[in-house]
């Protein structure tokens, strides 16, 4: 156990702070509802909410429509061990840039039901 905690980084603890006091805090729930937001209107689907906390549990953080969905910075496709199994319907991929966000979806997904 001791050779394992001597692993870790800096880098990791920081990243984990972040994600504990940033994206899952209130912040970080509206971001998550503006691109359920966004995403909802650009596929022409009026209803969208966020999960509940027994959904995220199983990676869901919100519908549109009848479409679960998760949502995940783009650097989580490039993680070989992902620490959760999604099951969303739909994944949506975001990256930060320096004029706000990029969004990459799968738009046909929403086009079944």
């Amino acid at each position: 156990m001791g050779k394992v905690i001597s692993n870790i980084t800096d880098e990791q603890i920081e990243a984990w702070v972040r994600d504990l006091v940033i994206v899952r805090t209130f912040a970080g729930l509206k971001f998550q509802e503006a691109i359920l937001k966004k995403i909802a209107e650009l596929v022409g689907i009026k209803d969208y909410w966020l999960a509940s906390i027994e959904e995220e549990a199983k990676g869901i953080d919100g519908y549109i429509g009848n479409h679960s969905v998760s949502i995940k910075p783009k650097t989580y496709q490039g993680k070989q061990a992902l620490p959760e199994e999604l099951q969303a319907d739909v994944v949506i991929y975001y990256k930060k840039t320096k004029r706000g966000i990029k969004v990459e979806f799968d738009e046909h997904q929403f086009q079944s039901s």
